[in-house]
Parts: structure tokens; sequence; C-alpha cells
């Protein structure tokens, strides 16, 4: 479109179309044009029209209107004509020198529509894109807007780096530290854009990375596609992809668990065994020292209150006992896979919910764990000791004992472990 831009202020010949009868026309005027590309054809309306504003209709028609009138349409080839009569400047023109250039937007949305096609295309050329996963988190960037809102704020390459993100985390060969261990997210950073600060927490990149492992997370059984809003739900996301957003806030606690080797944090374990004290972990801690747990038979229980009473009644009895509080961290997962490869037995067990069936089940595929006290039978068992509370989330398999997810199925109700705590502390003494 062509048009005279100038500065902020009219230039004193238009200063009369800054009154009242002519701002809302001279409004509808630049939104029309600028919608259709600056077509002179079809008309713009003012409702409720004032008194000002029905005489300024009246000159540039030349038709009355009545005082009555709810409506006002004007020609915008008559109001070109009139200005361009009057001002010798026609309404482009006029409109540019007013208010400055207008803009064309159909050519921007078709810019923005090639750009948006080009970011999905060069998405979709991901080795990741056969993964189911994937192209669902892609369609939901593009159809909910954030891929057009990135792009109209100049954030669009923030597509890219996630991208890349993700692939260092998903691909083998990808990560510059051979795959060994959870990665710190500043490193990941670096690797993937060169700023060790663009994983922040809260920032643009790391809302689209979590909204992909979200997506992973559902496709792979998950209740949701929802980001969690909480910041043990965020870096549970990120552990979940081998990540971890602080390696000292990653902890496990553990008890009686031992430890062979010279490091000091090898001595802390052995001093807390010989008390029966429960100890804490940090991630930081095991992956600077090389801790591998002396214990060669392994607990492993969901909630503390099993741990804290395996410590109470049993102390430096008690068999080793690791407690996950919830999804297993990366300590956790660290810690146990170093005891699985010294060929220690775990032995598994978490709420009787869909969420316990989940993490049960990864852990027999991931540590070779077996299931303790997680068959049918312990489940109707607890069941019928007290009250429940009704199952939440989308259902789960449970491969070690089909029928225990048939039962959870058929009453509805989840049992939390704390049930079974005499069993427990019996297995543990």
């Amino acid at each position: 479109m062509s048009a005279e831009p100038s500065g902020a202020t009219p230039s004193p010949p238009y200063a009369e179309l800054t009154g009242e009868g002519w701002r809302r026309l001279i409004a509808a005027a630049r939104r029309r044009l600028e919608r259709t590309g600056g077509a002179l054809d079809g008309d713009i309306g003012l409702t409720a029209p004032t008194e000002a504003e029905r005489r300024t209709v009246i000159g540039v028609t030349g038709r009355y209107r009545s005082e009555t009138v709810r409506r006002l349409t004007v020609p915008l080839a008559d109001l070109d004509a009139y200005l361009y009569d009057r001002y010798g400047t026609g309404l482009l023109q006029t409109l540019g020198a007013l208010h400055g250039p207008l803009r064309d937007r159909p050519a921007e949305r078709a810019d923005e529509a090639a750009a948006r096609a080009r970011a999905l295309e060069a998405a979709h050329a991901s080795p990741l894109a056969g993964r189911g996963w994937y192209p669902a988190w892609l369609e939901r960037v593009s159809a909910d807007g954030t891929l057009t809102r990135l792009l109209r704020r100049g954030d669009g390459a923030l597509l890219a780096a996630a991208v890349r993100v993700l692939e260092a985390l998903e691909l083998p060969g990808t990560r510059g530290d051979g795959g060994r261990g959870p990665l710190p997210l500043p490193v990941l950073a670096e690797w993937t854009t060169g700023d060790t600060k663009a994983l922040v927490p809260g920032g643009p990149l790391e809302q689209l990375v979590l909204r992909a492992l979200a997506q992973r997370a559902a496709v792979d059984g998950g209740p949701s596609v929802r980001v969690p809003q909480d910041r043990a739900g965020r870096r549970a996301l990120w552990e979940s992809a081998g990540a971890v957003a602080d390696d000292l806030a990653s902890q496990v606690l553990v008890l009686n668990v031992g430890a062979s080797g010279d490091d000091v944090v090898c001595d802390w374990l052995r001093d807390a065994t010989g008390f029966g004290i429960p100890f804490r972990l940090t991630l930081h801690q095991l992956t600077s020292a090389d801790i591998v747990p002396a214990a060669r038979e392994i607990h492993i229980c969901e909630n503390p209150a099993v741990l804290r009473a395996a410590a109470a009644e049993l102390a430096d009895r008690a068999a080793a006992l690791v407690c996950t509080e919830g999804v297993p961290s990366a300590a956790c997962h660290r810690l146990l896979a170093a005891a699985a490869r010294v060929g220690a037995r775990l032995h598994w067990r978490a709420d009787f919910d869909w969420t316990g069936l989940r993490i049960t089940a990864a852990a027999l595929e991931r540590h070779g764990a077996r299931p303790w006290r997680m068959t049918a039978a312990d489940y109707r068992n607890a069941l019928e000791r007290g009250e429940s509370t009704e199952l939440a989330g989308s259902p789960a398999a449970s491969p070690w004992d089909p029928s225990l997810a048939s039962a959870l199925s058929e009453s509805g109700q989840a049992v939390m472990e704390e049930r079974l705590l005499p069993e427990l502390l019996s297995d543990l003494g």
C-alpha cells in the first residue's frame, strides 16, 4: 500500500481530522484498509453516531442522514474523493500523513503462515518424527497459537532450539558425555544453544521442552499432557528424560544400604548403617563419588512413613531400604542402577494406585527389580483393612500380576502402602 509517512503530530491541514466528528471514521477506515490490503471498495460504518459524526458523514457523502439513525455507512470511495478534493491527498495518503504507513495485514498473514510452515517443516525433519509423542507435540504448539506467538515476537528460533534439546535427551550419540548419567540443565543448554542460561526455569525454551516431555509421558501412558506448575513436578519431568535441574535437589532417602569404597560419602553411609539412621544422598554426591551399595538385598518403598517406621522399630537390624518418595528421582535411579550392576537384588513396591503400578512396572523393566508384596492378594488384603480413596488418573497395567490391575479397576479404590506396614516391617526384619 502506498502512504507517505509523517511525524506523530498531523500537519496543520489535517488538524480537523483529529476532531470528534472524524476520529472514529478515520480509525474505521484504517482498520478496513489494513485488513483488505488497501482496496478502496466497500463501506465503513459507525454505530450510535454522535451529532458531530452525523454532520461529518453528511459532508462527506452529500446525503442527509436523520438524527434518529443508529448506524451510518460511508463508501470508502466517497471518503477518498472528499479528502482528495479538500486536501489534495486521497484516503491512503491522508491516513499515512496522520498516523504513519498502513500495515498490509494480508501480506503479513501470508508471511507469517510461510514462516510457520518453514519452522514446522524443519522440526518434522528431526529423527524424532517417528515417535508418536513428537508430532503430537508439534501439532499442539501449532494449533494453540504458541508457534505463532513466538514468530510474532521474533522468537521463532526457539522451536528449533527445543528440537535440539529433545534430540540431545532422546537420541543416542548426541550427548557430549556419551550418554553417561543424568545431564545438568546448564550443560544441556550449552550443548544445544550455546547459552548455559537458555533453559532457566519458567523461560520460553524450558516451557516448550517440558510440553514435549509431558506429551511423551502422556503417550507412554501418563495421565496428562499438562506441564506441572510446581517446582518438584517440573524437576521430575526433567528427570524422566535424563536431565536434572539441580543435582543437589535430586535426592534419595535410604536406610542401612551401606557402601563399599574409601570416599567420604561412603564413610557416611557406613556410619549411618551402623546406627540404623536414615540418610539422604544427593545426585551431586552420587556423581562425584564412586558409591556402590554394600547391601545385596535392597527393598524399595514409595512412602517415607514406611522407612521411618523401619528406622524406629528395627534401627540397624532393618534390611536395606530405599524410599522413592513418589516418582523415583535421578538420584534414586543412579543409586539402584549401581546396586543392580554389582548383583544386588531389588525388591520393589509402591502404592496400590495407577501411578504406583506405573512406577513398579518401570522399575522392573529398568532395574530388573522384583515386585514386593504387589500382588492382587496383597491389594485385597490391604483393601479389607479400612477405608480407601477413589482411584484417579488413567489406568495402568501390572505385567507381573495382571490380576492386580483388574482388581484395582473392579474396586475403583486406591490403597496406600502404609496399610501393609506390619507385613512390610516383618519382611524388613
